[in-house]
């Protein structure tokens, strides 16, 4: 099993702050974000390498932060993808892509946004999605309030934890149950993502990946809880740095 953290954007909404620095590089109370959401891993087992898919322009960067990983229980390795301008940006489902066609084995994946901070452990949710057998999993959270839910990908469960619908940035929301940027992707059905991209031409967002894969195939949902953020602008940002310390 192998992790993938997306850093592939170039972080226009938090503009002038990361203007010259990848948004995975900003500080959290001291910790970058990318860090916040590395050491959630180090205690999951069987995972082999963490891959960090980022464009041209970081790049150096990030490589930069990799080559201090020294003492992990796993290697960390920076994938370019060539990118140079918000105009090329490949999309986070186009980066997913262009790092599963890169492989030489197909292995289960483990998918994170580097933007993604939360404060729960993540070993009960790949528990739970290895059990679940050749079926992609996706973390939730529920932000307990279902208007604010409207500009996230929404969720309703079944029992059993089924993804029953998922409705992007629906205008109004059945529930206040979002999808967080984590995913497992077991090798079975990594074949369907690049079947999106020919049937779609859409590479940018996961939720309309997933969108798309709930109704061809079973996907299951773990709701996690604690505090989660998406941090996708500056008044995100701001509000992270003083509510996550406290």
């Amino acid at each position: 099993m192998k992790v993938l953290i997306l850093a592939g954007g170039y972080g226009t909404r938090l503009y002038p702050v990361v203007k010259d620095i990848p948004k995975a590089l900003l500080e959290v109370c001291g910790k970058t974000l990318i860090d916040h959401v590395l050491e959630k891993f180090i205690k999951v087992e069987g995972i082999d390498e963490v891959c960090v898919v980022t464009n041209d322009k970081f790049a150096s960067q990030i490589e930069s932060w990799a080559s201090q990983k020294t003492v992990l229980p796993f290697p960390v390795r920076v994938i370019n993808d060539g990118t140079k301008s918000p105009h090329e940006r490949l999309g986070a489902v186009g980066d997913i892509l262009f790092v599963l066609d890169k492989e030489k084995e197909p292995v289960d994946w483990l998918v994170a946004g580097s933007d993604n901070l939360f404060d729960a452990g993540v070993e009960a949710f790949v528990r739970s999605a290895q059990s679940r057998g050749g079926y992609a999993s996706v973390g939730a959270y529920d932000i307990r309030d279902t208007a604010a839910a409207s500009i996230y990908g929404v969720l309703e469960f079944a029992d059993d934890g089924r993804i029953l619908s998922l409705e992007e940035k629906p205008k109004a929301p059945r529930t206040s149950l979002i999808s967080m940027c984590l995913y497992y992707f077991p090798k079975e059905m990594q074949a369907m993502i690049r079947q999106y991209v020919t049937e779609t031409n859409a590479t940018d967002t996961t939720g309309g990946f997933l969108q798309w894969l709930y109704k061809k195939n079973i996907v299951y949902g773990f709701k996690f809880n604690g505090k989660w953020y998406d941090i996708g602008s500056l008044e995100a940002y701001d509000h992270a740095q003083r509510d996550y310390r406290d």
